[in-house]
């Protein structure tokens, strides 16, 4: 199984939107997040599930087709779920051959890690994490405005929050160890336990997006 994360910086970059649409299908995901996203981008999978376009001001100027977070998957629908703010977070429960898992896609901060909301957001988020993670396999995905494995971006108290949050919810950040990356993959312990991990990223030059894209795959 392979899960992918991308932030597509609202397709700023519309003009290589074949080469955008390339580089997702190259990836051959079989879960793919992308945030900053918009309707316009409509990679080829058998399922997809969006948060609302963002018309007028939210609480900047947004495109009609623009909207934060999509999932895109050849799983089927079992149910999807609440989120603390169903703009910027998206969570569907996915029917999946290593068992149903809940696929958590979101912003945290979305005016980064530095804005007085990013705390708030922060902080409903990983109650949402521990509500969700009661239950179910969950994989939370996204862009986190964080890194984890040096100081390209990120805060004390929210790589604290975060970190602690994971491992209260046991879950396991899979891409803590990628350097100047802030979009992450963190998944149940006991969903990915038995299985090695590879981690792939790809726009490394950011000539797409100011964002790199990251892929886990459990073998």
């Amino acid at each position: 199984m392979k899960i992918a994360t991308w932030n597509v910086e609202r397709l700023k970059h519309r003009a290589n939107i074949k080469q955008i649409l390339r580089a997702c299908h190259h990836i051959q995901a079989d879960i793919l997040v992308l945030t900053e996203t918009d309707r316009q981008l409509r990679p080829d999978f058998a399922y997809g599930f969006h948060t609302p376009c963002l018309t007028g001001n939210h609480p900047v100027a947004y495109r009609p087709m623009e909207n934060r977070v999509s999932i895109f998957t050849h799983y089927p629908l079992v149910r999807q779920y609440d989120t603390y703010d169903k703009n910027t977070a998206l969570c569907v429960e996915l029917e999946t051959p290593l068992g149903n898992l809940l696929v958590y896609g979101t912003i945290i901060g979305i005016f980064g890690n530095r804005h007085p909301s990013f705390q708030k957001d922060l902080q409903h988020q990983v109650e949402d994490f521990k509500r969700l993670s009661q239950k179910h396999s969950l994989c939370v995905c996204g862009d986190f405005n964080c890194s984890f494995s040096d100081n390209y971006y990120f805060t004390r108290a929210g790589r604290a929050t975060l970190m602690q949050s994971f491992s209260e919810n046991q879950l396991a950040l899979l891409t803590a160890g990628q350097p100047e990356c802030i979009d992450h993959i963190a998944l149940s312990k006991t969903f990915v336990s038995k299985h090695p991990v590879e981690i792939e990223e790809w726009n490394i030059g950011r000539t797409l997006s100011d964002h790199k894209g990251i892929a886990v795959t459990l073998l």
